[in-house]
């Protein structure tokens, strides 16, 4: 009988044989060594254009800006609102609807916390929120690509509407359709198509939501987490998407993607300009330049980009913020957070794409 290996043995052999990731570390150590022998200057360009890409955006716009007072400011407005009882009250309402539906209530909780505030502030109140009501990965899925569908800032709401109403569009229909109608209809169609485990919850099976904390205890501690939030999970994620798109840009292949940005929001009826700027800046600052050109522009282009703007972009949101706040406070990965909410702003391009074509020509 042949005794079994040596464990030491074992792991010394097994510790000798080459991984795929080893070859990739050294021909990036090879790469490094002669990037500082024959170009040290792009070594240093690179690191250059990455802090120069970072810097404005997490300095000027989060750091000293109005957005990272907003995000502390919605966070203390999210845990008011769910010490004053609106979050009950948010599952009476909607329990009825979603019963129709097999879904739990629940996947509608952040959608509405990113109407009135943040959607920052929204997976960090919704997500404990899904895991206390019981929803399963499914519907906490239908929750994050729902929540995509709302705009992240009420500015971003206020400004949309005026430079609506200054292409002579009806807004009524256009915020109806764009903004109240997806909360209802992405839950139903997610529930039957790509999230399927979903189940119904009636009411008097769930908690209560409304917490006993003292008022004044929790204005001071959702403070601190809001500002927990945008230093230890909001700017990290941003750096690390904005650093990307500099390692792109000096590189050199960013400019293709982005006039592949510009050509496809242009076929799908949403103004390029702004649209670049929901994806890419901010959707307050697109719908403040939507102000300024729609007079003069499509209606059609006014309405795509309306309905973009109002959504979960920008980019450094889906692909960073909703991941990394999600993790920590749902039972997905930053994989699966990301999945869903590149689902949901799929499904926000289709809804821009139908309401500018099929929608804005009986509404002029």
């Amino acid at each position: 009988m042949n005794s079994p290996m040596n464990p030491q043995k074992r792991s010394t052999a097994d510790r000798r044989r080459w991984t795929k990731m080893e070859y990739t570390g050294i021909a990036l150590v090879i790469a490094s060594l002669a990037s500082l022998l024959f170009w040290p200057q792009a070594l240093a360009g690179l690191f250059d254009a990455i802090i120069k890409k970072v810097f404005p955006i997490v300095v000027d716009i989060f750091l000293t800006g109005e957005v990272g007072i907003a995000v502390i400011v919605s966070v203390i407005v999210g845990r008011m609102l769910e010490r004053l009882g609106f979050t009950d009250a948010l599952f009476r309402i909607f329990a009825p609807v979603m019963r129709w539906f097999s879904i739990n209530p629940a996947v509608i909780i952040p959608s509405v916390y990113n109407i009135l505030g943040d959607i920052n502030a929204a997976g960090r109140i919704a997500g404990p929120i899904l895991l206390k009501a019981k929803a399963t990965k499914a519907e906490q899925k239908i929750a994050v690509a729902t929540m995509i569908q709302s705009q992240q800032s009420f500015a971003t709401f206020m400004i949309g509407i005026i430079a609506l109403a200054a292409t002579g569009v009806a807004v009524f229909p256009i915020v109806l359709l764009s903004i109240f109608a997806p909360l209802i209809l992405v839950p139903w169609v997610l529930s039957r198509t790509i999230y399927r485990d979903t189940r119904t919850v009636e009411l008097e099976e769930l908690p209560r939501f409304t917490p006993e904390t003292p008022y004044l205890k929790t204005v001071f501690d959702s403070a601190k987490e809001g500002t927990e939030l945008l230093l230890l999970v909001i700017i990290p994620a941003v750096a690390v998407v904005f650093g990307g798109i500099g390692l792109l840009e000096y590189i050199g292949v960013w400019s293709p993607i982005e006039a592949g940005f510009t050509a496809m929001l242009g076929a799908l009826g949403i103004e390029p300009a702004t649209g670049m700027l929901s994806i890419l800046a901010s959707p307050t600052l697109a719908m403040a330049e939507l102000q300024k050109l729609a007079a003069t522009i499509d209606p059609r282009l006014a309405v795509g980009s309306f309905v973009l703007a109002s959504s979960g972009l920008p980019l450094s949101v889906i692909f960073g913020q909703v991941p990394a706040t999600w993790a920590e406070h749902s039972d997905l990965t930053e994989r699966e957070a990301m999945g869903a909410a590149v689902i949901g702003i799929l499904m926000r391009l289709a809804t821009a794409f139908l309401i500018a074509y099929l929608v804005t020509p009986w509404v002029v």
